[in-house]
């Protein structure tokens, strides 16, 4: 009898190996829903993000923000201002060509969704009824003028640099994220444990290609795109 494969035990959601640790989280880490000028009261390491985060008071409020490159404790920094500088937060109508910036929105209000890995930024290339703004993959994309983002380059460049020396601490790096340190070959595992597994050698004995269709316990190996389905036109 074989087994659930890793893919499947891990979009469950169910088991404790693949959930992520949220009880260690310090919160959600999106633009606030205010305007104003608060003040930076700490700079921290968090777990599940590979940028430092910053502690960053409005008032009688206190939101979590990702650092940028060179925020300090102490400073100010705004949201909603029309002042482009590094760590302010504002719409990207207002910020100039070529500025860097960083957790930019997809929609107005969301908070923030693209370009929130440790030293990642993205450039606005220009402006007009849609901005154009190139990610860190070298794609271009259009936003809308109302998303937010913040100025600036995120914190945390050359975090891939300093080895982890030993397989221990990757397994804990990793179990923050939520993913698996390490990827086993189908074809290194037993034929009880995934569809290319077992045999006299290392090989897929069986087409790698897969129908779109397929249950998910045999769905590995190359999937065949889904056919086009062409709808007729409806007559009048």
């Amino acid at each position: 009898m074989g087994k659930n494969l890793p893919a499947q035990r891990r979009g469950r959601g169910t088991s404790p190996t693949y959930r992520s640790p949220s009880h260690r989280h310090y919160g959600p880490v999106i633009h606030p829903r205010l305007q104003g000028t608060g003040t930076v009261t700490d700079i921290f390491q968090a777990p599940g993000h590979t940028a430092p985060l910053a502690r960053v008071r409005y008032g009688t409020q206190e939101v979590l923000m990702i650092a940028c490159d060179g925020l300090q404790v102490g400073q100010a920094v705004s949201v909603g201002q029309p002042n482009v500088d590094r760590g302010n937060t504002l719409p990207l109508r207002e910020v100039p060509e070529g500025t860097l910036v960083y957790n930019l929105e997809a929609m107005p209000g969301d908070g923030g969704r693209f370009v929130r890995a440790a030293g990642t930024t993205a450039v606005v290339v220009s402006r007009g009824e849609r901005i154009v703004v190139q990610l860190p993959s070298g794609r271009f994309r259009s936003f809308h003028p109302s998303c937010r983002a913040t100025i600036g380059a995120i914190a945390g460049a050359g975090r891939g640099e300093k080895p982890f020396t030993k397989a221990g601490k990757k397994h804990h790096s990793f179990r923050s994220f939520s993913k698996p340190a390490f990827n086993v070959r189908g074809v290194a595992k037993n034929a009880v444990d995934h569809p290319h597994g077992g045999g006299a050698h290392q090989h897929v004995g069986r087409p790698s290609t897969v129908g779109y269709d397929a249950p998910p316990g045999r769905k590995v190996g190359r999937l065949s795109p889904q056919p086009k389905r062409i709808r007729e036109k409806r007559r009048r």
